[in-house]
């Protein structure tokens, strides 16, 4: 079982704390063999906000026996975070651990040194206060998230669900992700960055017009579909459907669509040992020339990349 243990300290952020603590204690109710191991490490009672106070399970000592350490906010960027939280988040690296930090978390593993020498992010407020106290660190304040392996940011608030997400993705694949997506209510993916690799289901308003064409435009995605087919399924002018559908999805039938497509390739390279050509096919891509153009550009790696990297982990 993958023990996950919070860091905790006066000053740490109650909200992606919470968040953190919400989305990695429960389980889906899709079949997972086994789920998280959760710790709550601190130094004695600590104080996440000004209105709430919390009682770890145990010291920080037991950040070193965790397989991931998550490091919510970091409250005053300002102030230099406590040098036993400090300490205790390098000791869990240099054992081994996969350490992630959720928003101003960073400034944290930046006092560490984890993120020497490596891209990282932050809330976009406080990403060039990062860059100028910690030279070393390569900020980057336009992505959600990012991935360097054993090194994990996110940028503020809301992206520390995508990265708890994607680190959900990792372990247990898209559709334990997407099922933990589900029972919290938010996307796996929201555009922008690094959250290419997070799979975007179909949005389940069930009473909205475009619902149940989502659905239909899914089960087909191997067919070429158009925007004009798209239209008359709905019973719609595509102009019409243009407005509604960027209404719901924030985007275009084209764009979605090459969305969804891309998304039922990262399955199948995951799931099966289809090879890219029988991809390309299932996923209306056509040849696979053109499914590796676009995923390539969607996803950051091409297919065979990220069918090696994922299956591996």
């Amino acid at each position: 079982m993958n023990t996950v243990a919070l860091a905790v300290a006066d000053g740490i952020l109650h909200f992606e704390l919470a968040l953190a603590y919400e989305l990695f204690s429960s389980a889906p109710p899709a079949p997972v063999a086994s789920w998280y191991d959760l710790v709550v490490c601190g130094s004695g009672v600590v104080r996440p906000g000004a209105r709430f106070t919390l009682e770890p399970d145990c010291g920080l000592d037991r950040l070193a026996e965790a397989d991931t350490v998550i490091v919510p906010g970091w409250g005053d960027v300002d102030l230099e975070p406590p040098a036993d939280l400090v300490a205790a988040v390098r000791a869990a690296h240099e054992a081994g651990a996969r350490v992630a930090s959720l928003c101003t978390g960073a400034f944290i593993l930046a006092a560490a040194g984890l993120l020497d020498g490596r891209r990282a992010t932050t809330h976009w407020a406080h990403a060039e206060d990062l860059a100028a106290r910690y030279p070393r660190v390569e900020v980057d304040p336009d992505v959600l998230y990012v991935d360097n392996g054993s090194v994990l940011t996110s940028a503020g608030k809301a992206a520390a669900m995508d990265l708890c997400l994607h680190l959900v993705r990792l372990d247990h694949g898209s559709a334990v992700a997407n099922a933990v997506a589900r029972r919290l209510v938010v996307p796996p993916h929201r555009p922008g960055g690094q959250a290419q690799f997070v799979a975007t289901p179909v949005p389940e308003q069930a009473d909205h017009p475009l619902s149940a064409l989502l659905a239909w435009a899914s089960r087909r995605l191997d067919q070429p579909l158009t925007v004009e087919d798209l239209a008359r399924q709905a019973n719609m002018s595509s102009r019409h459907l243009g407005r509604h559908f960027r209404a719901m999805t924030g985007t275009t039938p084209l764009q979605w669509l090459l969305t969804q497509r891309i998304r039922r390739a990262q399955e199948l390279l995951e799931t099966t040992d289809d090879g890219v050509d029988a991809i390309a096919a299932a996923t209306g891509m056509g040849t696979a020339a053109t499914l590796r153009r676009h995923f390539n550009r969607a996803v950051g790696v091409p297919p065979d990349g990220y069918r090696r990297t994922f299956r591996s982990r």
